[in-house]
């Protein structure tokens, strides 16, 4: 796999982990809970994310990035069948189909183009668009959490910790 993908992919995981456990220490409640008239729940963003997940990386080379089959509207609204199991089981489709596309990637493929909403894309720019967007909301998530658990562990440099990890990295 080439450098680049492989970077890509590790920053990827890493994005899906640091959110993974932010969503594992939350209640039920807290899963749901809007922290403001304006702002989404963590289950939203998580419904969003993996719509957009499953439509961005399915058929990745070969069809538009958003597929006709995606209702975007309907990601920021929660429906009855919208579980926090559901939910989770939609995010990790999602998550599996971006891991897989990403897997099947080869350095020829970055100077192809492809399309999202019709837009043209090389290859190189959709991925780099995909990490910015899924960073953006596992930062939402991050925020989230903390806003309703200020307590909890940090899932980086803790405020006025950066001193001893800068120890633990140099000589």
């Amino acid at each position: 796999m080439n450098l680049i993908l492989a970077d890509l992919t590790n920053e990827f995981r890493k994005h899906k982990t640091m959110a993974d456990r932010a969503i594992g220490g939350l209640s039920d409640d807290a899963f749901f809970q809007r922290p403001g008239q304006a702002v989404n729940p963590i289950a939203l963003i998580v419904k969003h994310l993996a719509g957009n997940l499953q439509s961005r990386w399915a058929d990745f080379l070969t069809t538009d990035g958003d597929k006709p089959t995606r209702d975007r509207d309907t990601e920021f609204v929660l429906g009855p069948g919208d579980s926090r199991a559901n939910l989770l089981a939609a995010w990790e489709r999602g998550w599996g189909i971006l891991l897989g596309a990403l897997g099947e990637l080869t350095d020829a493929d970055l100077g192809r183009t492809i399309t999202i909403r019709g837009e043209p894309h090389r290859v190189q720019q959709a991925l780099l668009r995909g990490l910015s967007h899924t960073a953006y909301h596992v930062g939402q998530i991050l925020y989230v959490k903390r806003w309703l658990k200020p307590d909890a562990a940090y899932q980086t440099i803790a405020p006025g910790q950066s001193k001893q990890h800068v120890s633990r990295y140099l000589p």
